[in-house]
């Protein structure tokens, strides 16, 4: 599987072509670079004082498991026969939450029938798929370039597994879209904007914060609403192990940040409640799936227009955020000095996820590791569809 920027052209299917029409993708389009200028830290105090951080790295290290081992992939995946099966067994059509678009007078997909949503589901999940494989190899570079920088021990320790585990899930999601799903989209461009600010930060705590408590936050939200919808055994085990790796990583994030926030000046600490804001409002814009729709003949300027309007792409929206508003407050970032950051949430509309569970204190750092843990891990991240209880579901066009 190759992926270049250039994949924007499509095939007559309505896909993404992978790599040039002449079958030969030079070496610097799989390329693309981030400079940033930072300190890599040597620290020789090896004491391990930080009882929080220690717990983390040894739960991780009993937690390891194996992509080409522990995952059936055998298991042979039919992505329509998946994506019907998901509609009739949730009750929620295919398409959601874009189906919504048939309610729009003049709608740009107002005559599409039921095999062209199937279609666009499909491709909507490998649109998603894409976006967790880019995600994952960005959190690969962003806990590699931790490591070299935090000033402490325990933290390198967890962050050197962290690496490991960023690995495993990027081979996981590629070797499933390789395998068994029919395309591979490039990287949003948004993710790809909020993943360069991070990397070239040379404040390391950033890097924290963009990836450990936002990407990282927002990701565990969408493996469980993907996890609590589809019907395929090999992708939910998958989700199942990738999501119980997530509730250590954002932890990592919330136990490192909360001994250095503690400390920070009122002009340092408004800084970073705008950086989580903007990144929050980056993911949103994410959420619309610019890399999706031009292969359907539909601009991506008719879909901003149209889409955040409806009701249900704001609930959908909104509930990607229910890991990152309680992590949030729980580093003191809503309600800072003037409560800046939570009006920001307010005007989004998320703010009530404030008292929802965060992931440092959902997370068991001395339990034992077995399916039961994995399964208690997913259930709390995992999407209930009945979470869309009051927002109307449009089967056929009204215009």
């Amino acid at each position: 599987m190759t992926i270049t920027q250039d994949d924007a052209a499509t095939s007559s299917g309505g896909s993404p072509v992978e790599g040039p029409s002449d079958g030969a993708t030079a070496f610097d389009q799989l390329i693309d670079k981030v400079r940033a200028e930072f300190d890599t830290q040597f620290t020789w105090d090896y004491e391990r004082g930080r009882d929080g951080l220690n717990r983390l790295y040894e739960k991780a290290k009993r937690s390891q498991w194996n992509v080409s081992d522990d995952l059936d992939w055998s298991i042979d995946v039919d992505p329509e026969r998946m994506v019907r099966l998901q509609a009739e067994t949730t009750g929620i059509p295919a398409g959601f939450p874009a189906r919504s678009l048939l309610d729009v007078k003049g709608s740009p997909v107002a005559s599409w029938n039921d095999d062209q949503w199937v279609d666009f589901a499909v491709n909507s999940q490998c649109a998603s798929l894409s976006q967790f494989l880019h995600g994952e190899q960005g959190a690969l570079l962003c806990t590699a370039r931790l490591v070299e920088s935090v000033p402490w021990i325990e933290a390198k320790y967890y962050g050197s597994t962290q690496v490991v585990d960023e690995a495993r899930h990027v081979e996981a999601f590629a070797r499933y879209l390789d395998e068994k799903m029919p395309t591979t989209y490039p990287i949003n461009e948004n993710l790809k904007s909020l993943l360069d600010s991070v990397l070239s930060d040379e404040r390391w705590d950033l890097v924290y914060l963009g990836m450990q408590v936002v990407i990282e936050g927002l990701a565990l939200a969408a493996f469980g609403m993907m996890l609590g919808t589809t019907q395929e055994p090999l992708l939910k085990n998958l989700l199942r192990y990738v999501m119980s790796d997530e509730a250590r990583h954002v932890a990592f994030g919330i136990l490192s940040l909360q001994e250095i926030y503690a400390d920070l000046s009122a002009d340092d600490f408004r800084l970073r409640q705008e950086f989580a804001f903007e990144a929050c409002n980056q993911m949103r814009r994410r959420t619309l799936n610019a890399e999706l729709w031009p292969s359907y003949g539909i601009s991506n300027e008719e879909i901003e227009a149209l889409l955040p309007d409806q009701n249900s792409q704001q609930k959908f929206q909104q509930l990607l955020f229910s890991k990152i508003v309680p992590n949030c407050k729980k580093l003191g970032l809503l309600d800072h000095r003037d409560g800046w950051l939570r009006e920001r949430f307010q005007e989004m509309n998320i703010i009530q996820f404030e008292d929802w569970e965060n992931t440092a204190e959902a997370l068991d750092l001395d339990g034992p590791v077995a399916d039961r843990e994995l399964d208690d891990a997913a259930n709390r991240a995992s999407f209930d569809p009945d979470a869309l209880q009051g927002v109307e579901v449009i089967d056929t066009p009204t215009h």
